[in-house]
């Protein structure tokens, strides 16, 4: 009887972890369908239309190629879609050239449908040195190659197939289905910084608990912020472009948008600063180094000042408030330093004027104005 209950006390807390672990999972895969639902609605209309376009209104009488082209292209990272459709058309072109002019000249079998392939692909590779290029070649020459001697006319057709799905693809993100540019820097600027405000915040409570393995894990949790960085710059491109090519949108390219894309940069620097002010956290506190009370405030004071960055850019405001507070984090840091600090400390309050200064650069400063900023917030040494 008492194994039994024993049993039954077991299965109840693994119950509730099995069901923890299938609500975690349902809602990262909801999360997931929110972010790429846009992309899906865009590429199935996108599609359609394309089909429409080639078909109804140019006559092409089996235009699979067009909506491939479109799918195709609203595949490419958001960013890369005006680029994806040019290079779509040059590798169509040029497996089209290659393609009929060998044909013309070697006829048809294996040896020149290899033999065309290949001088589709160097060729492609000589214009533009790019994957979908190259791709983009490779596969009109073996269509060419292979169904030119039974269908007739294909060459036309399949340019044409080209140019309609990576024109509809850019009509349907630029006009009938864009992007809004703020939402995908949101989007993608959000993971980055709330890591870095999260360890900041975990370093600031290591320091004050003199606690080094807190502050370890912080600084191994910084370390996975290169994947979020990396997207945070490509979403800069995609919001670039979307801002660029939509009517809707011309008005934040020089506004919010364009003030959050130069953002990327200092961001990724403020980054790796705040790695280094971790590492050296770590290291003051194994050594024991004097903490001022003043140098933990100093540090949570600058995590607050990237939690308003983000609130504000995410709301496309002026982001005054978090200047405000990167130059009172300076100050305090300031504080710090007199109060008395060994190495490692002095290396910390560094890097707290260095990423404030990062930080301040992200708002828009030139780093002229924000290394002046942070010297006159810092005070005297």
């Amino acid at each position: 009887m008492v194994a039994a209950g024993r049993r039954g006390a077991d299965a109840g807390p693994s119950t509730a972890r099995r069901w923890d672990r299938l609500l975690d999972a349902w809602h990262d895969r909801a999360r997931r369908v929110r972010a790429i639902g846009g992309l899906a609605l865009q590429a199935g209309l996108a599609a359609g239309l394309s089909w429409f376009v080639a078909h109804s209104l140019l006559h092409v009488s089996q235009p699979v190629f067009a909506p491939i082209s479109a799918v195709s292209t609203l595949a490419a990272s958001v960013g890369q879609r005006l680029r994806r459709t040019i290079e779509l058309i040059i590798g169509v072109t040029v497996g089209v050239l290659i393609g009929d002019l060998l044909l013309l000249v070697i006829g048809t079998g294996w040896w020149q449908l290899a033999l065309i392939v290949v001088l589709a692909i160097v060729v492609a590779l000589f214009l533009a040195g790019s994957a979908a290029v190259v791709i983009q070649a490779g596969a009109t020459a073996v269509l060419i190659a292979t169904l030119s001697p039974t269908v007739r006319d294909l060459e036309i057709p399949r340019f044409v197939d080209a140019l309609v799905g990576g024109g509809v693809a850019l009509l349907v993100t630029a006009v009938l289905l864009p992007l809004n540019p703020l939402r995908v820097l949101n989007r993608a600027a959000r993971p980055a910084l709330d890591l870095l405000m999260t360890q900041l915040d975990a370093t600031a409570g290591a320091l004050a608990e003199r606690d080094a393995a807190r502050a370890r894990a912080a600084r191994g949790e910084l370390r996975q912020s290169a994947g979020r960085l990396k997207a945070f710059v490509e979403a800069t491109q995609g919001a670039r472009e979307a801002s660029t090519l939509s009517p809707v949108y011309w008005h934040q390219r020089h506004g919010p948008v364009g003030r959050y894309a130069q953002a990327a940069e200092p961001i990724d620097r403020a980054v790796r600063n705040s790695g280094t002010l971790i590492r050296r956290s770590v290291t003051l506190i194994e050594d024991g180094e004097p903490v001022p009370e003043s140098l933990p405030r100093a540090v949570g004071e600058l995590a607050e000042t990237v939690r308003l960055l983000k609130r504000q850019f995410a709301a496309g405001a002026e982001p005054n408030r978090a200047r405000e507070q990167g130059l009172r984090a300076v100050g305090t840091a300031g504080n710090a330093y007199r109060d008395g600090v060994g190495f490692s400390g002095a290396v910390v309050v560094a890097q707290i004027r260095t990423t404030v200064s990062d930080l301040l650069v992200a708002t828009g400063l030139t780093q002229e104005d924000a290394n002046h900023l942070v010297r006159r917030a810092f005070g005297d040494l």
